[in-house]
This record gives C-alpha cells, structure tokens and sequence, in this order.
C-alpha cells in the first residue's frame, strides 16, 4: 500500500537531515467519523490559542445558542470564543486545563437542543479584507495542534513573496487519523476550501501533502477532482514518504517545495504557508454556512479504550465524558494523552475540557507502555541523527544543566521543535525533549532580565 503509484500524484522534491520510523499504530483508519450526542455541559476556556486572551461577553444565567459569541478581545493575535452547545451560563470564572494552568472560562449546562443561532449566514466576500474578518470571526485557529489563528497567518501583505500554499494531511503521528478521515468523508469540504482560498489569495502554487500510507485518501481526492478543469494546473497532491515528524511545518516545507525556512523565520519568510487539512476543510464549510468552529473530530485509541472512534465532538466537551461514549477504560489506564505518542501532553486529570487544537486523545494500559530506564549518555550520536532541525541535542542538555542561556542560544535550543525524536532514538532513555524545554525556558528567563 506505501509504495502504491497512483497517477497524477507527485513525489517530495526533497529530503531533510534526521527523522525516524515509527509503528504507524493507525487502527481507526477505516472507521468514518460519528458525531458524539450533546454533553451534559462544556467548558470553554476564554484562551484555546497562542495570542491574547478573551473576555467573558455571558453571565451567569444567560441562555445562549450555538454558535453565539461568548468571548471575545479586540487584540489582533486571538479568536473569538463560541457556545457550542445551547443552554445556560451556569459559571464564569477560572477553571485548571490540560497543562495545568488555570484561565478564565464559561461553562454552559446543555439543555439537550443543540439549537443554533438564528441569523449565522455565510459571510460576504468582497476583498482579502472581508475574508481576513471572516476567518477571525469563524473562530478558527490551527486545528493540527499548534493553534495560532489562522486569520494572523494568512495576513500576509501582497509584496511579501508569498506564492505557495501547502495543506498538511501528513498525520505522521501514531493512532491519530482524523486528518486521514477527513480526506475521505469531507474530500469535498477540502477541495471548495482549497480552491476558494486559492482564488482570493492568489497563491500561485498548492499542494496536498499526505504520507504514502494513506492511499485511499489520494483516491478519493482524486475522484472529487475529477471534475474540476484547473487541477493539474493548480493544485497538485503530493505522496510523502511515512517517516515522523514528516508533518512537521519545516520538514514539510523542504520536502514538498524545497525551500529551507531559516533558524528564527516563519514560513512565509520563504513564501510558503502551511494549513492542517481540518483547517482547510472548515472554511469550506464556514464559507458556504457562516457556522463558526463549534465542534472539532479528534481519534479517541490507545490500549485502554474499550471502543477506540473517530468522534466529531463539541469543543469545551470534558476529555471524561468523551472516553465515557468511546465505551470507557476497558482497563486501568497508565498514561492519558492529549494529542499524539509523540508531542502530546500527559494528561493529570480527565476532568479538563476539549481545547479548539486538540486532535486526539488516547490512553495506554501499564503493559502496552515501555518506559526507558535512564542511564548515561554513551556518545553514541543516534539523538544528533534522528534530529530533523540538526541540533545537538546532548550540546543542548549539557548547556541547560549549566543554566548557560548564551550557550544554550549558540547551541539553536529556540530551533527545537520538540518532536521527541532524540528522545525515542537514545539507547539511554535521556529525556531530552524535556532539556530542550528547560534549555528554552532559561533563554527566556535571560532575555526577561
């Protein structure tokens, strides 16, 4: 199936240093994605992106419906938050997410309607400036994880050289196949937000980048295409090689274009910008409905779930009632992630809500989960190997212990990615994705003084 050739899709044009091979793991690749039933109550935390914070714009006792603004700041950096569920404030305060921090949030008692807003309509498109507001009030951020608003990273200015625009369908982590599903259940959702974007924009050059494992999806976006005149022309799908972290922003880049985004630089600095394929899809939701992002699908697996799903859940949905309808723990769960194997974050409590950027949510049995015992570096290089961005990871780790923000800047700690392939490579268990961050953490208690 990897090695599949399927006409009319293109190859990388390019390969970068580092990456590893991981057991794929993608066991709800063949299951479509349901629609979990409304919630007894949602969570929506007034920050669910890199930016500015909301405002609470509810009170406690305010019936709202879905799709109803209840945050909102007039800072660029940020996105508007919506009720997802109809019902009744019931509380506006701080509550503890994921990471542990506590935010400002508004938690909504469903009353089991799922009623929406009477007068949400498509937005009016006239110009880039009417879809920039559009795409704020849409809600959107980066639905693959990272979530920045999508607003800010496609408000580049004319001249700024920016010709290319790359949808990341990669989903290079194990379990997670949202993006994989997507493809196939709302291949026409992708290809009216593709060809939409493209007309506004005026991107020269878009590519659909999904790894060679994912045949069926090449198929099927194929099979939509058919019909469109401009195709070949302007949108090109491209079979990656499956190798992690090949979804990551800088290694996708370079294979698909081969562009090099330099240390320190964004995308658009070599004329590129990069969208998660649930992103894309939204939009072309968004454009034709004027329904802002309400919901989200994320993959629910792992050895401790009793009936691993693709689930399309209303954001601020507590992470416990989602593993609730997957059937529950049908044992007792080891670690709980938020996210991917890889880069996602172990959860303390289930009892946290669903953020608009997570994409997955899994939970392993103690016997299904090898934890490295931590020894020595024995110099064997294998973490300077596997790094995609070329860094020398135990450079990094040294300069850290030291707390030396000069040598850990010199060493391109800021480069990090925290992929954690130095940390799956290493024979002695070292943890040094966590290095990486303190090394990260001690450059920014310097520049702070």
């Amino acid at each position: 199936m990897a090695n599949e050739k399927i006409e009319g899709v293109l190859k990388p044009v390019a390969k970068g240093h580092g990456g590893i091979h991981v057991s794929h793991n993608k066991n709800t690749s063949k299951c479509e994605i349901v629609r979990m039933p409304a919630p007894a109550k949602v969570v929506l935390p007034m920050q669910q992106h890199i930016g500015a914070p909301n405002e609470p714009t509810v009170a406690v006792g305010d019936e709202v419906k879905i799709g109803q603004v209840i945050g909102r700041t007039d800072a660029f950096v940020s996105t508007p938050v919506h009720a997802t569920v109809s019902g009744k404030v019931v509380a506006v305060g701080p509550v503890k997410v994921a990471n542990g921090s506590m935010v400002q949030a508004v938690t909504i008692e469903s009353d089991g309607k799922m009623e929406v807003l009477e007068d949400l309509k498509a937005p009016e498109i006239n110009s880039k400036d009417d879809f920039l507001k559009a795409v704020r009030e849409s809600g959107l951020v980066g639905l693959g994880g990272a979530g920045f608003p999508t607003h800010v990273k496609l408000a580049f200015k004319e001249d700024s050289g920016v010709d290319t625009l790359i949808i990341n369908a990669a989903e290079c982590e194990p379990y997670i196949t949202v993006d994989h599903r997507e493809c196939i259940d709302n291949s026409w959702d992708v290809l009216s937000g593709v060809y939409t974007i493209k007309e506004i924009l005026g991107f020269k050059n878009v590519y659909i980048a999904i790894e060679d494992n994912k045949s069926d999806a090449f198929t099927q976006l194929m099979k939509v295409a058919a019909d469109e005149a401009d195709w070949d022309d302007s949108v090109k799908l491209v079979m990656l090689p499956s190798q992690y972290p090949q979804g990551a922003e800088k290694v996708l880049i370079q294979s698909v274009t081969g562009r090099q985004v330099p240390p320190g630089k964004l995308p658009s600095d070599v004329g590129v910008v990069v969208m998660n394929v649930q992103s894309i899809s939204f939009l072309g939701r968004y454009l034709k409905t004027g329904k802002p992002l309400v919901s989200r699908s994320l993959t629910v697996d792992g050895s401790a779930i009793a009936e691993p799903k693709n689930i399309r859940v209303p954001i601020g949905t507590m992470i416990s009632d989602i593993i609730d309808f997957c059937g529950g723990f049908k044992a007792e769960p080891y670690k709980v992630i938020g996210g991917g194997p890889m880069m996602g974050q172990a959860l303390y409590d289930i009892n946290v809500p669903l953020l608009k950027n997570n994409n997955a949510v899994l939970a392993f049995a103690a016997d299904t989960v090898r934890v490295k015992e931590t020894r020595a570096c024995i110099r064997c290089g294998r973490c300077v190997q596997a790094c995609p961005m070329s860094l020398m990871p135990t450079k990094i780790e040294t300069r850290a212990h030291l707390k030396d923000a000069e040598g850990c800047a010199a060493s391109g700690a800021m480069s990090c990615m925290e992929c954690g392939s130095c940390a799956y490579a290493c024979p002695s268990g070292r943890p040094l994705v966590q290095y990486m961050r303190l090394a990260k953490a001690v450059i920014r208690e310097e520049s702070a003084k």
